[in-house]
């Protein structure tokens, strides 16, 4: 067997074998295969796709390159969620304990944020002592105990997604849908869980521009789930806008627990009860309508609070700020972007909003830079707003006052101002299982 001939025959559209792409991916991992071998082979990927049982094994392959997780001393069903990225979303730290509170179970690993997408990991690194990195056995007692448990992703889950993505970013192979797919879905296969909710998210502030394309990806994510045998189901969500109002770290974990406490934004809020819902009704809780009224009682009666709480504290944190969140450090230097004139915000470019939150100093440009844990901004206005002359669009914050001045600018690079309203900013925009697209 030859890489050469593999490269060759997907070039020229054919099928591979599944033990062609098991020897591809274990050869790629060992060294065997190089760098330059691998990059024609995604490049005939990205012209020629692959047919559903070519992704499966490929995402399978790369899945078994690394650790799987085992999360069989946990009780229950598992019921994951994973978001394809975005700006402003914090949603696990709100679906997690509202699960946890009607009883599911959530093991989640989740990342950092690299570029102008925000990592939940950062943000739960922003409550003091709150510690990622735990071992194994007491990651499991949490979730017994407490529901949920949120920690950083293993390092050694899915090697080969690590290899390879580091060569589709250099390659120009970043956007191919099946591609993202396997990248996506090694990684949720490896972590162990029963059962997966995955948020497409779709727009500006997302890798999927259009909701053509995003169902094509949800699709394709969920084929590979059900195809592993664990049911498998997708929403794609709107990522034209931020989600919600915060827009950095600590300001994001604010904004968690006030949504918590039922004083979230209204997109944010209606995207949180939707997830923690198809959660809970994959882990067994119900019919979603059943378990909708589930998260409201959680809410409403501060048990979901309480988990996130319990979790923290946990894991070293102090759940203190959980409960005053007036105790989490603000950030020095603030500026106040005020409207001089009446007008509707017909568009905003939600990844010019993230690279804003970047220079701020919120996320990172490269793995090795430091994060402001209280730098971000709030946007007060969004598509589709009439803003009167002197009314607040956003606020924005950061340590060094010399960010603030360029950091506006550039953001304002990203707004389209006129005399008519922007286009209806529907939350959810669709919902992908094995059976069935529906467009909301």
């Amino acid at each position: 067997m030859r890489m050469y001939d593999i490269i060759d025959k997907k070039k020229k559209g054919q099928e591979i074998s599944d033990e062609e792409i098991e020897y591809m991916i274990k050869g790629y991992v060992d060294g065997s295969i190089p760098d330059y071998q691998m990059s024609a082979f995604l490049m005939a990927v990205y012209y020629m796709g692959l047919n559903d049982r070519e992704l499966l094994q490929l995402t399978n392959s790369m899945a078994a390159s690394g650790d799987i997780i085992d999360l069989s001393a946990i009780n229950g069903i598992k019921v994951d969620k994973h978001s394809t990225g975005g700006v402003g979303d914090k949603t696990t730290l709100v679906v997690g304990p509202i699960v946890a509170a009607c009883g599911g179970k959530v093991a989640k690993m989740s990342g950092r944020g690299l570029g102008f997408t925000g990592g939940t990991i950062d943000k739960l690194e922003s409550i003091p002592g709150y510690k990622i990195d735990i071992p194994e056995q007491k990651f499991y007692d949490n979730v017994n105990s407490i529901g949920v448990s949120i920690i950083g992703q293993s390092a050694e889950i899915a090697l080969a997604d690590k290899k390879m993505y580091a060569l589709r970013d250099v390659t120009a192979t970043v956007d191919s849908i099946p591609l993202i797919a396997s990248s996506i879905m090694s990684k949720k296969l490896a972590s162990g869980s029963d059962k997966i909710v995955l948020d497409v998210t779709v727009g500006s502030g997302a890798f999927m521009k259009s909701v053509e394309d995003a169902v094509s990806l949800a699709q394709k994510m969920v084929s590979i789930g059900e195809g592993a045998g664990k049911e498998t189901i997708a929403y794609l969500s709107n990522m034209d806008v931020p989600l919600g109002i915060a827009v950095g770290n600590n300001i994001e974990v604010i904004e968690a627990i006030d949504t918590l406490k039922g004083n979230g934004p209204e997109d944010f809020n209606e995207i949180c009860i939707q997830f923690a819902a198809a959660m809970l009704s994959l882990g067994g809780k119900g019919s979603i309508g059943e378990c909708k009224k589930k998260v409201q009682k959680a809410i409403e009666d501060g048990s979901a609070l309480n988990k996130l709480a319990d979790m923290v504290e946990a894991q070293c944190g102090s759940k203190d700020y959980i409960y005053d969140t007036e105790k989490f450090d603000k950030a020095v230097h603030s500026y106040k972007w005020i409207s001089d004139k009446d007008c509707y915000i017909e568009h905003m470019d939600t990844e010019c909003c993230g690279k804003t939150s970047v220079i701020l100093g919120a996320g990172r440009e490269v793995k090795e830079s430091a994060i402001d844990y209280t730098a971000g901004i709030k946007f007060y206005k969004k598509t589709g707003s009439f803003i009167k002359k002197g009314d607040m669009i956003a606020e924005l914050f950061a340590s060094d006052e010399d960010k603030l001045s360029s950091a506006l600018e550039y953001l304002k690079t990203g707004y389209t101002f006129g005399n008519k309203p922007g286009k209806e900013m529907k939350t959810i925009l669709a919902y992908v299982s094995k059976s069935e697209v529906k467009i909301f």
